[in-house]
């Protein structure tokens, strides 16, 4: 049996968790379903808590070089255009979190760990590699690929996302919950922004039912918008203009601004917006799983990247340099249950809040409006701070 390392999925958190294993001596391949290794998708926000991390990885440097750092993170009240509390980005959110919130194209970070494995001869990337399934023997795992491939290893990690194949064989909870809410997500040219929008903020707009996230990207070349809104049609598949009848009528009542920026959206495409319950096993003898695959959350905190990276770092700690991997991954679901059960059920909370009706709505936006910002950085500590990383075995 060999001693490689398997991870399906050369997502985020596949590549980040073969980099963590890589330089900890591990050879690990990266069996990715796609043809190629790259990512698709729109912006994504990173707090502070994920900078450690990618000290650990070595590449700070080449995030910060792909980032924007937001003035600010602001929330409005998506009907009245109102301020509702803020936090300044630099040098205050530094200067308390010891790292910078940035935003960055989900595509330029992927590139990122990518040209990092690349760079390791320690980590092999297996394009249009489907895992199927998988086998555990005494002294290793053994996957079947989607075309009748059998390859060895001494372990497997799951990083195959929401609907991962290898949670399902160790927590077999079925496929995850839709919540009723849908997204359209959009990129514009920075030059196409209507005047009016804040263009060097990270926003959210909250409002009944509905919301809008925008921040911009790529050295203030493009700018990033998400809409999401509360409906009884998530589970069906509708047409340009069915969606645009819809978003109209559903944001009828929103400021300007945001109108503004729905008239510069795609909406072609939609998302259905689902989670989980946490679960404490992720993990079974020498296979587990991480990220999305392991916890995933509503976006109300922005950190499924982050916590994803997370879980890859306090893998590679777990692990270390040793070879008891059925130890060390129930080490590691330990060291990340309890916090990313937290963000995955606070978001929960938080997304009530966000989306609040009626005197619920006057009361959650009565609460937001009156933290201070030292409030607000009190409330985030518990993520921002980052985890504790468990020490070697």
């Amino acid at each position: 049996m060999t001693d490689s390392i398997l991870v399906a999925g050369g997502g985020l958190g596949g590549l980040a968790a073969a980099l963590a294993l890589g330089r900890k001596g591990h050879r690990v391949r990266v069996l990715e379903a796609t043809p190629e290794l790259g990512a698709i998708g729109y912006g994504i926000q990173l707090g502070p808590n994920v900078f450690p991390m990618f000290d650990r990885l070595g590449v700070t440097q080449a995030v910060l070089d792909q980032s924007i750092l937001p003035r600010a993170c602001i929330m409005f009240d998506a009907l009245t255009g109102r301020e509702l509390t803020g936090i300044p980005n630099e040098p205050a959110l530094r200067r308390r979190f010891g790292a910078p919130y940035i935003v960055i194209h989900r595509v330029d970070l992927h590139g990122v760990l990518l040209d990092a494995c690349h760079a390791s001869e320690y980590i092999s990337l297996e394009p249009s590699t489907t895992v199927a399934t998988y086998e555990q023997q005494r002294d290793g795992v053994v996957v079947t690929t989607a075309d009748g491939r059998s390859i060895e290893g001494a372990a497997l990690i799951g990083a195959d996302g929401l609907r991962s194949g290898v949670r399902a064989r160790i927590v077999n909870d079925g496929e995850p919950k839709p919540i009723g809410y849908v997204a359209h997500r959009t990129i514009v040219p920075m030059d196409e922004v209507p005047a009016g929008v804040d263009r060097d903020i990270s926003a959210l707009w909250i409002g009944p039912s509905f919301h809008m996230v925008h921040y911009p990207l790529r050295h203030n070349t493009l700018f990033n918008i998400v809409a999401v809104f509360r409906t009884d049609t998530f589970g069906e598949k509708g047409d340009s203009a069915f969606n645009t009848a819809e978003v109209e009528r559903t944001y009828k009542t929103a400021h300007p601004v945001m109108k503004s920026l729905l008239d510069k959206m795609d909406l072609n495409r939609r998302w259905v917006i689902a989670d989980r319950d946490p679960v404490r096993r992720w993990s079974e003898g020498r296979v587990t799983i991480l990220g999305d695959a392991a916890h995933p959350a509503l976006q109300t905190f922005a950190q499924g990247a982050c916590m994803a990276i997370e879980d890859a770092v306090t893998l590679g700690e777990c692990v270390g340099e040793g070879a008891d991997f059925a130890a060390a991954f129930r080490r590691y679901e330990t060291a990340r249950s309890l916090r990313t059960a937290r963000v995955q059920l606070e978001g929960r909370w938080l997304w009530e809040g966000y989306h609040a009706e009626g005197i619920a709505r006057d009361v959650w936006i009565d609460t937001f409006s009156r933290r201070s910002e030292r409030e607000v950085y009190d409330c985030l500590a518990w993520l921002y701070d980052g985890p504790q990383l468990p020490q070697p075995a």
